[in-house]
């Protein structure tokens, strides 16, 4: 669960792509940059789908993407813990949901179907991060 696609090529380090557009989305990515640091590259999906002709634009605004150096290409919540896990210092929660995402039966359909119904509902969501404390 969680890999989505492959694309041909190679990347120097992880990327995660995100929708540029949606406060909620900025605001998330602004907080993950702080754990993982220059482990991983961040670009707007406004900027690099047209990169990765591979993966349709659909994909890309329906959930953020993390595509590795090797070409392997996560989506959602997979992509998350993925992502957050390559910082110098993830953080014990980190380390830890990572790991049961992919050994507790259960755990990533219902991480999954969270950012499901969270990146369904963005709107509502990105005006409640709007009064939050970053």
């Amino acid at each position: 669960m969680g890999e989505s696609a492959a694309i041909g090529r190679t990347l120097p380090k992880p990327l995660m792509v995100f929708d540029g557009d949606c406060h909620f989305c900025k605001r998330f990515i602004r907080r993950w940059q702080r754990t993982t640091g220059p482990a991983v590259d961040y670009a707007p999906l406004q900027e690099a789908s047209a990169d990765f002709p591979e993966i349709p634009r659909e994909s890309f605004e329906r959930e953020v993407k993390l595509i590795t150096p090797e070409g392997r290409v996560f989506g959602g919540a997979a992509a998350v813990f993925r992502s957050l896990n390559l910082g110098e210092h993830p953080g014990g929660l980190v380390r830890l949901a990572f790991w049961m995402y992919g050994r507790v039966p259960g755990f990533a359909l219902v991480t999954e179907a969270c950012y499901r119904f969270v990146a369904r509902h963005r709107t509502f969501f990105s005006a409640i991060t709007r009064w939050m404390p970053e």
